[in-house]
């Protein structure tokens, strides 16, 4: 049996294979199998506000208030996301925030905790 290599995020010794990806049940990190120098080139790179670099499952806090489209809420200063996912395109963040729901956000409109 061949050993798997510990989590590049968390360093986790529990790691396991999903087909052609090593996955970490702790954090839930996935990279490829093939090592992370394939992966390096296909990172997305998002900042936010102040620059720092931001990855998903990071915390954030919102630093503007921000309208929700459709419907009368807003996302107050100050509100924390957890667990956030990047996307490649204009709105770069998706998340789920308590009392809302799941939205898009800005890296410009948010900072990392």
């Amino acid at each position: 049996m061949s050993e798997l290599p510990n989590c590049p995020q968390c360093q986790s010794s529990y790691t396991y294979m999903d087909s052609d990806m090593c996955v970490c049940p702790e954090c839930g990190h996935e990279w490829s199998a093939a090592g992370e120098s394939a992966t390096d080139a296909d990172t997305l790179l998002v900042k936010d506000a102040h620059g720092n670099v931001l990855a998903d499952g990071d915390s954030v806090t919102v630093i503007k208030d921000l309208k929700v489209k459709g419907s009368s809420s807003v996302v107050k200063v100050g509100t924390r996301v957890k667990n956030i996912r990047l996307t490649e395109g204009d709105h770069n963040i998706d998340c789920k925030i308590d009392g809302i729901g799941a939205m898009q956000l800005k890296s410009e409109f948010v900072k990392k905790v």
